[in-house]
């Protein structure tokens, strides 16, 4: 099937958004790629679409609120790339069975060197086609026409075609599966709206208009599977990626070796990776910081801010950093006492000192928070003013709360989160700091599995959510009556909410959509369920022998590039 090279037309409109220094060079790149516009054309678009006068004032943004621009990949040296060697990296290794349940970035880590994504959002937020060879959305985005590459090969020699793409969208939309996709993908409406048009041609009609479908065909549990597979990726680790899985242990390592007839070539003509292996060891995270200074590891997943603070000066070692929309966040159940009260809700976000909170748990470095799941790195976030720390207003609520209940304040609560990264710290942090607002906070503070098993159950917790490209990928997935019972941790719901969800995720316009954003997070503020103190930033910290490694907002390890020092 021969490919349109139709430009849609609000990437014209975008264009003269951009000459009006209405919207900047980025957001319309990020824009016109959305709609099928190749990176190449977008640039010259863009080129012929650089504002003419001083754009008009704009509200001022917080200082992060663009994200941040990728690292040059490391130039090669005049000798040229070298091939071979063992990329050692210490990352936690939890049980990997079925992709479209995976929960955390560790597991698709491993899974994504062996099997593969349709698209690819690069550090720079920009999403491009990857196991496609193009996409094309039709004018109201209720049609998303998806081209398949043709030749590419699964590591069992089968070619990869239409049927194993309707194969793992019908994995994505079955809920006996148990698919974390089925939150974000609510829109499809089911299998019946995704048509195999011809072995290399997708096409999704959606009950909704969608934006985000590019975005979201990168989710971690999105990866593409084969028609054959069973249920458990480690017992059959098929896949279009660069490696294949030779070890997995959960708990313990994992060992990758690579494929001598993957698809993409390097910038030796030959076929990728650089790499001959890569190995995960399970380490806790002091371990890592100090394998890392002693050279047994390469490379560690997801540092701490006191791992950066170890490391940032240490020789050897490289260290990159990106803003981001990771952030921890603050949940309760409103399904549960006293959660289910908006007063109590209220009252304990006000206890949030957000500036010292960042300090005591993250050196300062991550962006102050309002409370909502929108981040500055999101196009159509609204700027908002940071909510001050507030006890006495606090208290107020409590007291009014109490009155009307029978009980005695303080009010005993209980926070429950992990131990792996800075939640011990921000715990602390609130339990002292909600004390006069008319809290009395017990903390229960386990090792990470302790609180994955049950981050969904308890009624105050602490959980890390990780970086998402767009604010209407993350809100479907965890604050809407579909997503209960998957990723819904906090229960909560909200008609008005929901409402204002569909629009944005049908307005391609940036600034209208910033517009509906700026109501939602009116009302996630005003009687959501969490408290958001900062945004995080991360690192990627690794030996100074390799080269074209980049640090991702969603600390994705794209590897197939990198190279090392003979």
């Amino acid at each position: 099937m021969a490919n349109s090279p139709r430009i849609h037309p609000l990437v014209l409109d975008a264009q003269a958004k951009l000459a009006a220094g209405r919207i900047d060079r980025r957001e319309f790149l990020r824009y016109a790629t959305l709609l099928g516009t190749s990176l190449t054309a977008a640039t010259v678009l863009a080129a012929c679409g650089q504002p003419v006068a001083a754009p008009a004032a704009q509200p001022a943004a917080p200082a992060a609120a663009a994200p941040a621009a990728a690292e040059a990949p490391t130039a090669a040296p005049a000798g040229g790339i070298v091939r071979g060697g063992t990329l050692r990296r210490a990352m936690t290794l939890p049980l990997i069975d079925h992709p479209a349940r995976f929960s955390w970035g560790q597991q698709s880590n491993v899974a994504r060197q062996i099997g593969e994504y349709l698209t690819l959002t690069d550090p720079n937020n920009i999403t491009h086609p990857y196991l496609l060879e193009s996409w094309e959305a039709s004018d109201d985005v209720k049609t998303w026409t998806l081209n398949l590459r043709k030749g590419i090969k699964f590591n069992n020699g089968d070619e990869l075609t239409a049927d194993d793409v309707m194969f793992s969208f019908g994995q994505w939309l079955d809920e006996s599966v148990g698919s974390s996709m089925l939150g974000l993908l609510s829109y499809v409406g089911g299998i019946q709206n995704v048509e195999k048009v011809d072995d290399y041609t997708i096409r999704l009609n959606l009950e909704s208009a969608n934006i985000g479908v590019p975005e979201h065909l990168f989710h971690y549990p999105a990866l593409i599977l084969h028609r054959g597979f069973e249920g458990d990726y480690i017992k059959q680790p098929i896949g279009t990626g660069a490696f294949t899985l030779a070890e997995y242990a959960d708990g313990e390592r994992a060992v990758l070796k690579a494929r001598s007839d993957y698809w993409q070539m390097g910038e030796d003509g030959k076929p990728l990776p650089y790499l001959d292996e890569i190995i995960y060891v399970a380490l806790d995270k002091d371990a890592a910081v100090a394998a890392l200074q002693s050279g047994q590891i390469d490379s560690m997943f997801q540092p701490r801010p006191v791992d950066w603070q170890a490391l940032k000066e240490f020789p050897g070692v490289t260290v990159k950093a990106a803003s981001t929309a990771q952030c921890f966040v603050l949940r309760m159940r409103v399904d549960l006492a006293p959660w289910d009260d908006n007063r109590v809700r209220a009252a304990l976000k006000m206890c949030q000192d957000r500036e010292k909170i960042l300090q005591l748990s993250y050196y300062g470095e991550g962006d102050l928070s309002i409370d909502a799941h929108v981040a500055p790195v999101h196009p159509a976030y609204a700027v908002k003013p940071i909510p001050a720390y507030d006890p006495v207003a606090a208290k107020a609520l409590l007291e009014e709360y109490a009155k009307e209940k029978g009980i005695e304040l303080p009010l005993k609560v209980t926070l429950s989160t992990k131990n792996d990264e800075s939640e011990p710290e921000i715990a602390a942090a609130l339990k002292e700091l909600a004390l006069p607002g008319g809290f009395d906070i017990t903390l229960d503070i386990t090792e990470p599995g302790g609180y994955w098993d049950r981050w969904t159950e308890v009624d105050l917790g602490i959980t890390t959510w990780t970086h998402r490209a767009l604010d209407t990928m993350v809100l479907p997935l965890a604050y809407t009556a579909e997503a209960i019972g998957n990723w819904n941790e906090t229960r909560w719901t909200d008609d008005e909410f929901a409402t204002l969800l569909r629009q944005a995720e049908g307005t391609l316009d940036v600034e209208a959509r910033r517009e509906i954003m700026s109501k939602i997070e009116d009302i996630m503020q005003s009687r959501g369920p969490i408290g958001n103190s900062y945004w995080k930033r991360v690192w990627n910290i690794t030996a100074n022998a390799f080269h074209n490694i980049e640090a991702h907002p969603t600390d994705f390890d794209l590897l197939y590039e990198v190279w090392r020092d003979a």
